[in-house]
């Protein structure tokens, strides 16, 4: 059961974080833009065909949702430019001006902070990959405000140790066999991140 607010999935790369949010999403009925362009050279149906074999349900009625991956963000902002050139009045809900004309990550900041005004379930997969940690601590607290309102929810696969730094957040972990729950002074990113500025010559060693 997922009941907090905000939960994050917390691990290294390759252990299905991606994976189960996109399944999550699909199974949710949740769009995910992707770029028609962009062609893969190995497919591997276990990653499509995840949602049809996992159950949601929700406890006060479905949610209306919306899904964030910073490797297609750019392809939806895009997108979005292409359907102001009939409806301009559709950049109102994002700010006012097209996400393409600003940085990448001033872009991502434009949309969370607009997006996120709304209720929604809100599938985030690594929101801070083109962000400062000064933006992610502004993201972090965009996140806080949002979950003010009680028909909003956030599900975050991350390896920011900034953002699962969120009071009150959930974090499960996907580095073991099983995803556990843990604390987050017992993430492997905030053991690194710590070790690594209380001694960064240790790291240079060979």
């Amino acid at each position: 059961m997922i009941d907090s607010p905000v939960t994050f999935f917390a691990g290294d790369n390759g252990t299905g974080k991606s994976t189960l949010l996109r399944a999550i999403a699909l199974k949710c009925n949740i769009h995910i833009w992707e770029n028609s362009e962009r062609t893969q050279m190995k497919h591997n149906p276990y990653v499509n065909d995840l949602y049809k074999h996992i159950e949601i349900s929700f406890c006060d009625g479905k949610l209306t949702g919306s899904f964030f991956g910073s490797d297609i963000f750019r392809h939806f902002a895009e997108q979005l430019d292409e359907w102001a050139k009939m409806d301009p009045g559709i950049l109102d809900y994002f700010g006012g001006i097209s996400l393409t004309t600003r940085s990448h990550g001033q872009g991502n900041m434009t949309f969370f902070e607009n997006r996120f005004k709304r209720s929604g379930l809100y599938l985030l997969d690594e929101p801070e990959s083109a962000l400062s940690p000064k933006s992610q601590i502004e993201l972090m607290k965009i996140i806080r405000r949002s979950t003010h309102n009680t028909d909003t929810q956030f599900i975050i696969a991350t390896h920011s140790p900034i953002l699962l730094a969120l009071t009150g957040a959930t974090i499960l972990s996907f580095e073991e066999n099983s995803i556990q729950e843990i604390a987050y002074k017992d993430t492997g990113y905030y053991r690194i991140y710590k070790q690594f500025l209380d001694n960064p010559a240790e790291f240079m060693q060979d």
